[in-house]
């Protein structure tokens, strides 16, 4: 256990000494706070043939009432856990990993940031979590023998408003400075998440497609199980909320997909948001320098609640902050961390009025509120409007400043406080090619060449990354090589797509893995005659698909996060060695490498790292490669020239997230790795008389 959480062999003892016979010290000293008010609440939740609950309120407080209910039905396991790190303990449930969430946390101060802004919220948006914690408490209560921490329940709405100011700014990367800071190390110069936190977004006009329909691909990429995969839904309020699409634990509402007029999707953007500065400390390592001047460095003393076998024990740490933000100290100083968003409790507000939006004015208003700092937006809407948004909360930062580096901390010169309106964002807004698209890259590919914004626009100090994927070189040339209108069936040609081009990162690695000398080691040598007959393309067809999958993996958080390649030739040993000793051949079919695994279901899946069909996993005890990221739920959204929206939409599994019993469980994987998807019944169960649960 690393030395941040290490409880000494005696203290240990002595602690255990004293919970003999008891739960533990987490249940012992466990308290919830007053809960919000009771309100009744009319709802119906019906479910179609697939499991994925369609609910029906009279208001949208009833809707989000019900929201929580279906989802704890499918996954009150992930719930509880989302709830747990929002209350400081994650540790009791998950032991060290848990610890180091608590200790975000209370570094960010996320439950009295909410606490103090609460009011701040409409309240409309207070009804909406407020009925959405009722849910979850009426669930646990009747479901006593789910619960497995004393005294989390009942929730509030202020906890469902911490948890959005908890998680959000570690989309865009926090948790890279702050890990590295917590191992004594300095920050990385580059931004964005730690890893392959991918997505694909694309949106097609009714004026460049062929049959005068505009057509949105909804394709988030994350985890297939955990705190952050997505559960699908379909919710409609008297009070005009009518939203299909998919959120997360802990979200009150969708939070991507399309309601009657308009939808989005999301892709993880990586603008530098998050700046560290090196405090000046007095002897005594109280106080810290600012504009000449030394100001107190607030402390505060937490308890950590650890998970050590069957106890949970206390571990004592003290967090800091000062005028910039949360402060770590470590054996190279006191470092203070600032973030795009620090203070704000308004993205559940924002995220609602999107979800209610129903023209684009409506939505580029709820989007001008400027309360998710960071994720690319791509837009359409039945009138034919399409958009790439790179949204980013962009800190008004003073010129002649290295604000890649860590900055002084002595002066004011360095902390903003103002941020540049939405307006100054990168957008590319019904362009002419009548196409957009983002795959995790920077802003300047978005849509045609003679469309695109120019980095030379945009100042230095704004931080918009550099960064290009494979997908988005892929998603550029597939475009490009369409000369008419854009069909249907071309725009999911392109989204399943599963070549490379022969540029950037994959054609960087697989230069350095030829380059090996070989001419002692047969088996390598072998390899590497594969992978120069190899087409590119990871469609399952090419002997040599498995071995080039496997290569990529290696290479594809170093790759992400913008670092240097490995040395080739131990992963090209690495990589033959796993090849041959499972299965004793290099030309392996990729359906019998690469594995889709949920209970009994044990499916081929075609795709790869940053390929557009996008497959992450690792390597299993009998050396198989098992899907865990990439390409899950994954929506297609209609607006013809005539009639209603319609749309389809797949998941990697199934609605039962965690229920294992469910015939929901992963009934939805056979379509998945067939790239097939399900019809979503947008208005099902309307005139169904069903009763309350």
């Amino acid at each position: 256990m690393p030395s941040w959480v290490k409880i000494s062999a005696a203290s240990a003892l002595v602690l255990a000494a004293l919970f003999v016979g008891l739960a533990s010290w987490d249940n012992l000293t466990a308290t919830a706070p007053a809960p919000d008010p009771v309100r009744r609440h009319d709802v119906r939740i019906v479910r179609d043939t697939w499991g994925v609950p369609h609910i029906y309120g009279k208001t949208d407080a009833d809707v989000g009432y019900g929201i929580a209910l279906a989802h704890a039905q499918d996954d009150f396991r992930n719930l509880e856990e989302t709830l747990a790190a929002v209350r400081g303990r994650a540790g009791a449930l998950l032991g060290e990993e848990g610890a180091r969430i608590d200790f975000a946390g209370a570094l960010l101060d996320a439950r009295a940031v909410a606490d103090r802004r609460y009011t701040t919220l409409s309240m409309p948006t207070r009804r909406l979590v407020e009925a959405y914690a009722q849910g979850l408490n009426d669930y646990a209560a009747s479901h006593p023998g789910e619960v497995r921490l004393r005294g989390l329940f009942p929730v509030t709405g202020h906890d469902v408003v911490a948890g959005f100011a908890m998680r959000s700014p570690f989309f865009f990367g926090l948790d890279r400075p702050l890990g590295a800071l917590i191992e004594g190390k300095l920050p990385p110069r580059d931004a964005g998440p730690a890893d392959e936190r991918g997505s694909n977004a694309f949106a097609v006009s009714a004026r460049r497609s062929d049959d005068g329909t505009t057509r949105l691909i909804v394709n988030s990429h994350q985890p297939w199980e955990g705190p952050v995969t997505w559960w699908e839904l379909v919710v409609h309020s008297d009070e005009g909320w009518d939203f299909a699409g998919a959120l997360f634990p802990g979200a009150p509402f969708p939070l991507l997909g399309h309601n009657r007029n308009l939808g989005w999707a999301n892709t993880v953007n990586r603008p530098d948001l998050i700046d560290t500065y090196k405090l000046v400390m007095d002897d005594s390592g109280t106080k810290y320098r600012f504009d000449g001047k030394w100001l107190p460095l607030q402390s505060q003393r937490i308890w950590l609640r650890v998970k050590v076998g069957p106890l949970v024990l206390p571990v004592p740490r003290t967090v800091y902050r000062s005028a910039h933000g949360p402060v770590i100290v470590n054996d190279q100083g006191a470092f203070a961390i600032r973030y795009a968003g620090i203070g704000d409790v308004r993205q559940v507000e924002q995220y609602y009025r999107l979800n209610k939006a129903q023209d684009f004015g409506q939505w580029r208003a709820a989007m001008a509120m400027q309360a998710i700092p960071g994720t690319n937006f791509v837009y359409a809407d039945a009138k034919g409007h399409i958009g790439m948004f790179y949204n980013a909360l962009f800190p008004a930062r003073a010129t002649g400043f290295d604000w890649k580096g860590v900055l002084p901390g002595d002066t004011s010169k360095t902390l903003w406080t103002r941020y540049l309106p939405w307006g100054a964002d990168p957008m590319v807004v019904d362009p002419a090619s009548g196409w957009v698209a983002n795959s995790n890259n920077h802003p300047f590919v978005a849509t045609a060449p003679a469309d695109n914004l120019k980095r030379a626009d945009f100042a230095p100090e704004l931080g918009i990354e550099t960064f290009e994927t494979n997908r988005m070189h892929r998603f550029a040339a597939l475009f490009a090589g369409i000369n008419g209108p854009i069909s249907r069936d071309a725009l999911l040609r392109i989204k399943f797509d599963k070549g490379y081009e022969r540029t950037g990162t994959a054609k960087a690695w697989l230069d350095k893995v030829l380059a090996v000398d070989t001419r002692k080691t047969q088996g390598m040598a072998a390899a590497q005659r594969l992978i120069r007959a190899w087409d590119w393309t990871l469609d399952g067809d090419g002997p040599a698909d498995s071995l080039v999958v496997a290569l990529f993996g290696t290479v594809g958080r170093q790759s992400y996060r913008g670092e240097p390649l490995p040395p080739a030739e131990p992963k090209l040993r690495e990589v033959t060695d796993l090849l041959m000793n499972n299965f004793g051949r290099l030309d392996v079919p990729l359906g019998d490498f690469q594995r889709l695994r949920r209970g009994t279901i044990d499916l081929p899946v075609i795709g790869g790292p940053d390929a557009l069909r996008a497959v992450y996993g690792d390597i299993a005890a009998d050396g198989r490669r098992v899907g865990n990221n990439g390409d899950g739920f994954v929506m297609l959204v209609e607006w013809p020239a005539v009639g209603s929206v319609r749309s389809e939409t797949i998941h990697q599994f199934g609605a039962a997230t965690t229920r294992t019993g469910s015939p929901h469980y992963a009934d939805q994987s056979p379509l998945f790795v067939s790239q097939r998807f399900k019809a979503v019944d947008f208005d099902f169960g309307l005139s169904q008389a069903v009763p309350k649960p």
